[in-house]
């Protein structure tokens, strides 16, 4: 079955939401690797304010796109392939944070976030497979968070979207594997990028004065920004590394804080269903 190897001179990266964090620097070490580079956002000139020289590089190609809108997506993929000639690996990156409780987050933020977190992600998804079936090859890199493996108190429309997410890769990664495309979730726990600052974490629009944990988690995190054990720079080499991998992991884990709360999860799963499992086996016809 054909793969694609990602380190090779001439691979094709198509990448959402590059203007900063882990997609910034996604994409300066591609370019800088020799690998060609579409990369979207919401406002390319920030981008190439950002990206500096590399900017003017001929492996580079910017893209403004609307993740909220089908059309633009698939124009700008359109463009992509175009341009290029193929997408090898596509990372679908963009994605935004809400801390606030379940109750004070309203309808309207939660569609806002599930059309860029999940929707987005997922027609991104839909337009580039024809042309990777099409080359019977790719690989998808699907940014999801330890927060898509563990729920936390005030992150619940976040968990919501990269729990989505999760299931969406895991049926995604079985349906074209026959094709030569692996899918690969990234689940990384607190890195120093601006994801708690910057436009990246939204706080509900109408705050309830009762949920006073919710409000102190907030202050948590802003003290938080600037001190996340993560690196970006090398969370971004182990996503570059990782595309050429073959088998590629359905999942990747990155940051000890990502482990550490990954393993207990799986302990109190495991301890949940053996203390149920009475009850579980009691329900089948007899």
């Amino acid at each position: 079955m054909p793969t694609t190897d990602a380190n090779s001179a001439g691979t094709t990266w198509f990448i959402t939401g590059t203007s900063q964090g882990f997609g910034l620097e996604l994409v300066k070490q591609l370019l800088a690797g020799g690998r060609r580079v579409a990369a979207t956002a919401r406002d390319t000139a920030r981008l190439r304010e950002n990206l500096g020289e590399d900017a003017s590089s001929d492996l580079f190609l910017p893209l403004q796109v609307d993740l909220a809108d089908a059309s633009s997506i698939d124009s700008a993929v359109h463009r992509a392939v175009e341009h290029f000639g193929s997408i090898d690996v596509l990372v679908n990156n963009a994605g935004y944070g809400l801390l606030g409780s379940v109750e004070e987050t309203s309808d309207a933020e939660a569609r806002a976030m599930f059309d860029i977190n999940f929707f987005g992600l997922w027609n991104v998804t839909r337009a580039v497979l024809p042309q990777m079936r099409a080359q019977r090859g790719g690989r998808i890199i699907n940014m999801s968070s330890i927060f898509g493996l563990v729920s936390g108190a005030g992150w619940g429309l976040y968990n919501a979207t990269k729990f989505a997410v999760e299931g969406l890769s895991e049926a995604l990664a079985q349906e074209v594997e026959p094709f030569g495309i692996s899918v690969t979730l990234i689940e990384p726990g607190y890195f120093r990028t601006s994801f708690l600052g910057g436009g990246s974490l939204a706080l509900p629009e109408n705050a309830i004065d009762a949920y006073t944990a919710v409000r102190d988690m907030t202050e948590e995190h802003n003290k938080m920004e600037g001190n996340q054990l993560g690196d970006p720079v090398r969370a971004a080499g182990a996503i570059i590394d990782v595309a050429s991998r073959t088998p590629a992991p359905l999942r990747l884990l990155l940051g000890s804080d990502a482990l550490r709360l990954a393993t207990q999860k799986i302990e109190n799963l495991a301890a949940g269903i053996e203390q149920n499992k009475e009850i579980t086996l009691s329900t089948d016809l007899r």
